[in-house]
């Protein structure tokens, strides 16, 4: 086989190891003793936030700009996967002390 013959399988090979998508990651906030932890938490477009909620009271995350709003039934779990950057603050309807900020990157 000559050189000139393995260019179309180097390109190739170059294409599609730049197609491999980035992993999506799983950040796990827990809501327990009408607290949610951590209170703080950071993602990225595309990661999926669960939020389990060990209480015997169901919580919802509501985010401030609207982004989202998420009803966790008690001892149940809930899921939402990120669609947008940005810095958002969110609560619990039902338990407005319950506070928390997802900052979410690009």
């Amino acid at each position: 086989m000559q050189t000139g013959d393995l260019r179309p399988i180097v390109v190739a090979l170059m294409l599609g190891a730049t197609a491999v998508p980035a992993h999506a990651a799983t950040i796990q906030i827990v809501m327990e003793n009408l607290v949610v932890s951590p209170a703080a938490a950071s993602a990225k477009v595309g990661d999926t936030i669960e939020w389990v909620n060990k209480d015997i009271l169901a919580h919802t995350a509501t985010a401030r700009n609207g982004d989202f709003d998420v009803t966790i039934p008690p001892k149940q779990t809930a899921t939402l996967v990120l669609k947008k950057a940005g810095d958002v603050a969110y609560y619990c309807r039902f338990h407005p002390n319950m506070k928390a900020t997802l900052a979410i990157a690009p």
